[in-house]
């Protein structure tokens, strides 16, 4: 099976078929901002999508000032991932991986709300570090790479983070299907970034929204061109046929702006190609309408109005360092690529007993920033 013709697919299963519970599996994110499940069954040709949910949580609220999960935002987090379990239960899913990003790598209490959830809830979440955070992003997003192009950027934007990733296109086409791709080192280049949704809304919103956009957008490009492969990856990008790839909320909302789309549609939404100056039309729009006139746009509404302003200084200032001609937008990504992982990647040795050497290397992946 070539990797061109790999497909996630959206469409329910027919009415009257539910699929056996041994073969479904779940995917569950708990983010800086988000909470996230999504749950399939493994087809010949990929994955199809059984069920999904998502509920922002703000778990990451108020981290950047006091380094610690509130008891609120730990109290919406709870609360999402109830409704997650009980669409567990309901759906008798019994392969289930659950994991936690920034927001709990970096909080002092971070490992206590984890082990909060396993005693309160019965879920198991295992902290990823951002360099596994990338190579799941780049997996779940990997048949949305142009043919054509010799790399693409892959930019996930989070809550509490960003990780970009130079990916090598004809690692990902010569692979030779999803078990290989799952294996296979395609990522040249990766950083993770302290540049989040969240984060920078907190720490640098001001009563001005113009002065705030300003000082988001100054900070945000500081911090990518500070990277010390930014020149190179710049380079990469200005090649003939690359192109960004960019997995977030930010980006498909700004993505339904320039669709004018009534409703948010997945189906519209996802693998949309969006030029330079098509994004900055709207971007400049969103910033020019204020946060009641975001709210009133059906595809971002009142709860992610708030974090458009800091999302489309991430995205203006990533263009601005890496100068592609095109991105392409991604509604899939994280949880995309974990049940890839699942279905189709290595099983893990069972036999292995001790848990030193899988501590330890648990410590060294959540302290890796860059690579």
């Amino acid at each position: 099976m070539g990797i061109a013709n790999a497909r996630i697919s959206g469409q329910r299963p027919r009415v009257g078929r539910k699929p056996r519970s041994d073969t479904l599996y779940a995917a569950v994110d708990l983010g800086t901002n988000n909470c996230r499940l999504l749950i399939a069954r493994r087809t010949r040709a990929g994955f199809q999508i059984v069920d999904s949910h998502a509920q922002i949580a703000r778990l990451g609220e108020g981290l950047a000032h006091s380094g610690r999960l509130s008891d609120d935002a730990m109290a919406r987090a709870m609360d999402a991932l109830r409704a997650i379990r009980a669409k567990l239960k309901a759906r008798g899913v019994r392969h289930v991986r659950c994991i936690a990003t920034e927001a709990c790598r970096t909080a002092e209490n971070g490992p206590d709300f984890i082990a909060r959830v396993q005693k309160e809830l019965g879920l198991t979440l295992k902290i990823i570090g951002p360099q596994e955070e990338a190579r799941l992003a780049m997996l779940g997003s990997h048949d949305l790479i142009d043919p054509a192009a010799p790399h693409v950027l892959v930019l996930d934007i989070g809550g509490g983070s960003t990780e970009i990733s130079l990916v090598e296109a004809s690692a990902i086409r010569e692979a030779g299907g999803l078990s290989n791709l799952t294996r296979v080192r395609a990522i040249g280049k990766w950083t993770s970034l302290p540049l989040g949704v969240v984060t920078l809304t907190d720490s640098h919103t001001t009563s001005d929204e113009a002065t705030s956009f300003s000082a988001m957008l100054e900070h945000a490009t500081d911090t990518f061109a500070g990277w010390r492969h930014a020149k190179a990856v710049a380079q990469a990008m200005q090649v003939e046929g690359a192109h960004i790839i960019g997995t977030s909320g930010t980006v498909t909302c700004l993505a339904g702006v320039h669709l004018g789309l009534k409703r948010y549609r997945r189906s519209a939404v996802d693998g949309t190609w969006l030029d330079r100056p098509a994004a900055q039309k709207v971007i400049d729009r969103l910033c020019m309408i204020g946060p009641d006139g975001r709210a009133d746009l059906p595809t971002i509404g009142p709860e992610r109005a708030g974090l458009m302003l800091s999302g489309c200084a991430i995205i203006q200032a990533a263009w601005d360092v890496f100068p592609a001609k095109r991105m392409r937008v991604a509604d899939r990504g994280l949880r995309e690529g974990l049940l890839m992982t699942m279905m189709y990647g290595p099983k893990p040795n069972r036999r292995r007993r001790g848990g030193r050497r899988r501590t330890q290397g648990a410590k060294t992946e959540r302290g890796a920033r860059d690579g």
